[in-house]
């Protein structure tokens, strides 16, 4: 495994994140804690959840299969462990004033509620699920201030922010003395999704933010769909479905599947190594429902893609290019 840095931070991680929102709702606890087991052996030591994952009425799931493998693991001294606030964690259609979001309140709620769930003491990223925006700033880092000095949380990250507010956001933790500001960003990257190139990336790289990508198979699309359609008889699904279904779309995942077969590449793994070759990229999120995924994505890592794939990445799925000039002169 390749290791780098988290942002502008000390802290490093593995270049592959261990995503964990399958446990649960698709995986079962035995599998999921083999999953850990097998990905801590390989070298991943970054491993993501959300106090939400779990869903409906099983909110909350996902940290309590992670909380059990660490207490009968002993690994927690290994991982460095990312968690999300922002969602409601009550039941479906039960929703309760100040039992969401990012107010004092809830963050203060939010952390010991998770931290009970991952049987943990402490959490090494607390990430921001999404931009809140009825609490300024100023209130969420008075908040993280005491939770920080507490020892509950060590580090700060957002996802799904605009670049817009990953500025906004840091400049506010620069005027507050002691308080570090956002380290990290999640968002939704792959090739068939760059438009956190012309501002979030950017701005994450200003700020000295570790990218950290989601969905790098874009829902299946780009992990051969086409091949598994004909070969297996494997009809996609979900976003996949969508995909194909549009005429124009089809004949590029058809085009980008031809270009990795003609190099003797595996789709998935290959778009996961474009990842890691991006800048600013620390690592994508991986969340494999099964041991062999895993093998697959771990894989990747070590795949050095040419200039010749890279170079017909590029045209099959051109990027929005630099901004501002993406969208100015």
């Amino acid at each position: 495994m390749k290791y780098t840095q988290l942002g502008r931070t000390g802290l490093k991680v593995s270049r592959l994140v261990l995503g964990t929102m399958n446990f649960g709702p698709q995986t079962d606890e035995p599998d999921s804690h083999a999953i850990m087991d097998s990905a801590l052996d390989a070298g991943i030591n970054f491993f993501d959840t959300a106090n939400v994952y779990g869903w409906g009425e099983n909110k909350g799931r996902t940290e309590e299969i992670i909380g059990n493998w660490f207490a009968k693991s002993s690994h927690r001294d290994k991982v460095v462990l990312a968690t999300k606030v922002y969602g409601n964690m009550a039941a479906d259609g039960d929703a309760w004033p100040n039992h969401d979001k990012l107010s004092a309140l809830n963050i203060r709620r939010a952390v010991d509620a998770s931290l009970k769930r991952l049987r943990t003491d402490h959490i090494d990223v607390y990430q921001f699920h999404h931009v809140d925006r009825a609490t300024p700033f100023e209130e969420i880092w008075q908040a993280i201030d005491v939770l920080v000095q507490q020892g509950k949380i060590l580090y700060v990250g957002s996802s799904n922010f605009p670049g817009y507010k990953i500025a906004q956001a840091n400049e506010i933790a620069a005027r507050r003395a002691g308080t570090i500001g956002l380290v990290s960003e999640q968002c939704l990257y792959n090739l068939a999704e760059r438009r956190a190139e012309m501002e979030v990336i950017p701005a994450a790289q200003e700020y000295g933010l570790g990218v950290i990508p989601w969905s790098p198979l874009h829902g299946g699309v780009l992990g051969g769909v086409i091949k598994k359609e004909v070969q297996g008889g494997r009809r996609a699904s979900g976003r996949a479905a969508d995909t194909l279904a549009d005429p124009a779309a089809r004949a590029q995942i058809q085009a980008y599947e031809d270009l990795l077969e003609k190099h003797g590449l595996e789709p998935g793994e290959a778009a996961l190594a474009w990842l890691l070759t991006r800048p600013g990229v620390t690592g994508p999120i991986v969340g494999p429902r099964t041991a062999e995924q895993l093998d697959s994505a771990i894989r990747a890592v070590e795949l050095d893609l040419s200039e010749e794939v890279l170079t017909g990445l590029d045209e099959i799925f051109p990027g929005p290019g630099p901004s501002p000039e993406a969208f100015a002169w």
